[in-house]
């Protein structure tokens, strides 16, 4: 019986997934951006995403391997794939996410016993029109789903192991379990919720083990230390290697180049700084370029124009600017309008006063008691004087992150003081209007924090007078890679913001199925497909998850008060409260976080937290029904149960064949006009299919 469950699962899950995997043959919603970068990988470019860079790795080697050469632009949705080969990305995306469903069947069948609702919990994920339109397109959503499910699979396998433990499947399903949370991580950050539940899970089974007083507390170390090695420094090692991998593949200079330090560039192949010489140390009479450590700031630029009236003093503009340009050049010099350039060379070492000089136009770097002209509290930043004669508002002070001396180029962080205002020099990464050029804000902030809006390193460095040396020297390490590339990853993420007219969402929105997402199509004339859940089953969801915490309740408040209960009906109760349990706390785990999340939100990022909604709905069902059954008739409670479930389970086929053309894509008139394959089916009107 569970071998046909199985088996039936999975011709099933590759016969749903792989239907007209083909259509439609162009750029569907966010294939734009993973498919272009499976093709960076290809062509070894450098790009950069707010995701880790598993999923994109396998993507791109599913490509590789298909015949894919990675010429495709990618420009937008709706481009045609014309004769480039886009199905074999596709279907690595689409074979991944054909094994949810059998992952799900055998979840809840560790954690019922239940063959009938394993076969439930199947075919809610196996039927859900949400599911199979995220497994069929080149993205990471089937690849993160495949990680998590295997992830908790190889938990309960291992769990089942304990009563033999040290065992070779003992040690393969723990190391498993290591492998896939690595995976998880690996692909998206939110793989980190199913990090959580394994770590609790483990800590409750340590817990067990420790009341034990039959384990010596040699073996109990012994538990701690396999624990240790599988679910810890294996997929840390592993996650590391994955970022090895990445690094060692994109070589070549490319897009995301600017969002990392100057030093982190100096290792990619054509870019200005590989392989470049300069002077090491910084001196005064070098010329500098000074770049924000900002995620994507750019360069601390100034050109001949003025601040219009009625911004701050109209004097000449200080901006950021992202691209390499002459008027990004400044002459650093003491403070001391006397000092004389041919005087013995001095560098420049944390805590001098200096002026910076704009080489292009003879200004300096000038503050003063005047509003920033975008952020307010903030003051204005300015070019100030004529041939590098100003006045004292151009002193500044050189802070050194961690106070070393001298200025390094590349490798120092430096904040620059105001002196006269007690300022610090930053960005606010707001873009000035046409009159700045669309430039980004530069202003002194009141604030003294130590943010990346005001540490600068110095990225170019010429001085005649100081003997240069191959930047190859100040490429940084791979763990500084490593943690660079996560810094980056992290404040890019928390700081995504919605494009204007783009489908966001929240998430109470989520699990009601308030509203779905267009991949593709808007006209009668278009292969329309959108992204929304099977309603049947997003709701039988919803109450599913209110009598879950209702029958919980009940019954614990019934094992509490001693209330007398058959063996059978204890055997049900125990499986709601353990497994529904744990099935509860990954729904939890990986929903309620996205509550406190600043950045923007998107309805597919409910799936995880889905399938976890659908694997306690079949054990909820399922003890529901039974338990009822066996009130209402016992000689009759394995039919009418049979029964229940088999009348559930046609609804839910019914409900699919109703939906499907959201999933496989819909032609001719829309859903609100006659003769439409939905007529009659937008039950909500936030859907906008």
């Amino acid at each position: 019986m569970e071998r046909m469950g199985i088996l039936s699962v999975i011709g099933l899950s590759l016969l749903t997934r792989f239907h007209r995997l083909a259509d439609p043959p162009h750029v569907c919603w966010d294939e734009t951006h993973f498919g272009k970068m499976g093709s960076y990988y290809i062509n070894r470019t450098f790009f950069f995403d707010v995701h880790p860079p598993l999923g994109k790795m396998l993507i791109g080697l599913a490509g590789h391997l298909t015949g894919y050469d990675g010429s495709f632009s990618f420009l937008k949705p709706g481009q045609s794939y014309g004769d480039h080969n886009y199905l074999g990305m596709r279907g690595f995306c689409a074979f991944l996410g054909c094994w949810i469903p059998p992952f799900t069947f055998l979840i809840v069948l560790q954690l019922s016993g239940s063959v009938s609702a394993a076969v439930l919990a199947a075919v809610l994920v196996l039927l859900d029109t949400g599911c199979i339109t995220l497994s069929q397109y080149i993205l990471l959503d089937p690849i993160l789903l495949f990680f998590i499910m295997a992830a908790l699979l190889c938990m309960l396998r291992f769990n089942a192991c304990s009563c033999r433990p040290f065992t070779a499947p003992w040690w393969g399903w723990l190391a498993l379990t290591g492998v896939n949370l690595a995976g998880a991580t690996g692909v998206k950050f939110v793989g980190l919720f199913v990090v959580v539940l394994v770590g609790l899970n483990t800590v409750r089974d340590l817990w067990r083990l420790l009341g034990d007083l039959h384990l010596t507390p040699e073996v109990l170390l012994h538990h701690l230390a396999a624990r240790v090695l599988c679910l810890i420094l294996l997929p840390l090692v592993l996650y590391a290697f994955i970022f090895y991998v990445h690094l060692t593949v994109l070589s070549k200079s490319g897009p995301g180049d600017g969002f990392f330090s100057s030093a982190f560039q100096s290792r990619l192949a054509g870019n200005n700084l590989h392989n470049a010489s300069m002077p090491e140390h910084l001196a005064y009479s070098s010329a500098i370029t000074l770049k924000n450590v900002r995620t994507a700031t750019g360069y601390l630029h100034s050109h001949w124009h003025l601040y219009p009236e009625g911004v701050g003093a109209r004097q000449q503009q200080v901006t950021t600017y992202s691209h390499k340009d002459q008027n990004n050049l400044w002459i650093i010099k003491k403070h001391d309008l006397n000092y004389d350039s041919a005087a013995p060379l001095e560098l420049v070492h944390h805590g001098d006063l200096i002026r910076l000089e704009h080489k292009m136009t003879g200004r300096n770097l000038h503050s003063h008691q005047r509003e920033a002209p975008l952020t307010k509290k903030h003051l204005q930043v300015t070019a100030y004087g004529t041939n590098g004669t100003g006045d004292s508002n151009d002193i500044w002070r050189i802070e050194v992150s961690g106070g070393q001396s001298p200025v390094k180029v590349l490798r120092s962080q430096i904040r620059i003081l105001h002196l006269s205002t007690g300022c610090v020099l930053g960005s606010s990464g707001k873009i000035l209007p046409k009159w700045g050029w669309e430039q980004g804000e530069v202003t002194c902030s009141p604030y003294l924090r130590e943010t990346p809006n005001t540490l600068w390193n110095v990225e170019d460095h010429e001085n005649p007078r100081l003997p240069n040396i191959s930047v190859s020297i100040l490429k940084p390490s791979f763990l500084e890679t490593l943690l660079e590339s996560h810094v980056v990853m992290v404040r890019a993420n928390s700081g995504l913001k919605p494009k204007e007219h783009e489908v966001t969402s929240k998430p109470w929105h989520w699990p009601i199925n308030f509203q779905g997402l267009r991949f593709s199509g808007v006209n009668a004339t278009d292969v329309r497909v959108y992204l929304l859940g099977n309603p049947v089953i997003w709701w039988l969801n919803l109450v599913c998850l209110g009598v879950y915490v209702i029958m919980a309740i009940c019954a614990a408040i019934s094992f509490q008060r001693g209330i007398c209960m058959s063996d059978q009906v204890k055997e049900n109760v125990a499986v709601l409260l353990e497994s529904g349990g744990q099935l509860m706390l990954g729904w939890l785990l990986h929903y309620c976080p996205f509550f406190f999340m600043g950045r923007v939100l998107y309805y597919h990022h409910y799936f995880p937290a889905m399938l976890f909604s659908c694997m306690l709905t079949a054990v909820t069902l399922s003890v529901l029904v039974t338990l009822v059954a066996g009130w209402l008739c016992p000689s009759l409670q394995r039919t009418i149960y049979t029964a229940v479930m088999t009348v559930l389970i046609l609804i839910i086929i019914y409900s699919f064949y109703l939906f499907h053309p959201l999933t496989y894509g819909m032609e001719g008139p829309l859903a609100d006009e006659p003769g439409s394959l939905m007529s009659g089916l937008r039950w909500m009107d936030s859907w906008e299919f």
